[in-house]
């Protein structure tokens, strides 16, 4: 019923920060909820979690060639910390051995730092879509740093318009609406990595944010909706409208980062249509037909 374009896996899991599944674990949640397959996206950076390899992504998409999409990934700080590194030849070579996209990228840099940008212009040249999270500090966080109102974001979109970018993470997200302060832009944590205040669940859109008007602009963005569920919640009526108007470029994905996770999206996308707020068509290409025809699954 559903096809993940966002999920992870490690081949032998560490118990810090989070506990992520290993693959046969992610599977068996697949099984019990529906999923046919999923994109394993490796985790590189170190702000977030100690890096993997993408060979151990590899390794699970060759095990298991029916469930299992591998992406690759590389920190743009690779190869020399410089704005000229050859990422190009990291991500072709990935992409010959089936990698279908880049991410999840998540090192605590400003979106516009030369380096990031050199990652994405490689990709752009390779073709291969990138997904990243976002961040409203540098310091003491993970993910790409961006003003509200996400100006670096767009200027992504414009600078690199053969890039594909899944747009994910409560920073972009959180733009469905005009915020009422830049806090909640992003869950906060503490240096324990714990959730101390967590504003994504932003009430009744009033007005507008830049997220729609991106989607209204550039062809070159899609969405991935597994951060979305707590702003859904809050707007059901808005955000049906939001998922019916850009149902050929809204994906189904779960982050799956821990044993025991809700999938929130699902369950909002299964009430949905069971109370007829979205379409059997709208539902069935978020769920599954949109990552069929992008990925020729």
């Amino acid at each position: 019923m559903f096809i993940d374009i966002h999920a992870h896996a490690f081949r032998i899991p560490n118990p810090f920060v989070v506990r992520f599944p290993n693959c046969d674990e992610l599977l068996a949640r697949y099984d019990e909820c529906g999923i046919e397959k999923g994109c394993l996206l490796p985790i590189v950076n170190s702000e977030i979690y100690l890096p993997q390899a993408n060979e151990d992504i590899l390794e699970m998409a060759e095990k298991h060639p029916d469930r299992i999409i591998p992406f690759c990934n590389v920190d743009p700080r690779a190869l020399s910390d410089s704005c000229h590194a050859p990422l190009d030849r990291v991500l072709a070579y990935y992409k010959d051995k089936g990698c279908r996209g880049v991410g999840e990228i998540m090192p605590n840099l400003r979106t516009d730092d030369e380096r990031v940008q050199n990652l994405f212009r490689c990709a752009e040249k390779v073709g291969l879509p990138v997904t990243w999270d976002g961040s409203d500090r540098i310091g003491g966080d993970f993910g790409l740093f961006d003003l509200p109102g996400i100006p670096m974001y767009e200027r992504v979109l414009v600078k690199f318009p053969k890039l594909t970018v899944f747009a994910h993470g409560p920073i972009f997200w959180s733009e469905l609406a005009k915020l009422a302060t830049p806090a909640q832009r992003k869950p906060i944590f503490n240096d324990n990595a714990d959730y101390v205040f967590s504003p994504m669940s932003i009430g009744k859109i009033q007005e507008e944010g830049v997220v729609p008007k991106l989607f209204r602009t550039y062809g070159n963005l899609l969405g991935e909706l597994s951060d979305a569920a707590a702003i859904f919640e809050a707007d059901p009526d808005y955000c049906a409208n939001f998922l019916t108007e850009f149902q050929d470029r809204l994906f189904f994905g779960t982050d799956f980062c821990g044993i025991g996770q809700k999938f929130g999206t699902m369950e909002i996308l299964l009430k949905w249509r069971e109370e007829k707020r979205i379409s059997e068509t709208v539902f069935q290409k978020i769920a599954r037909e949109n990552a069929i025809k992008f990925f020729q699954l």
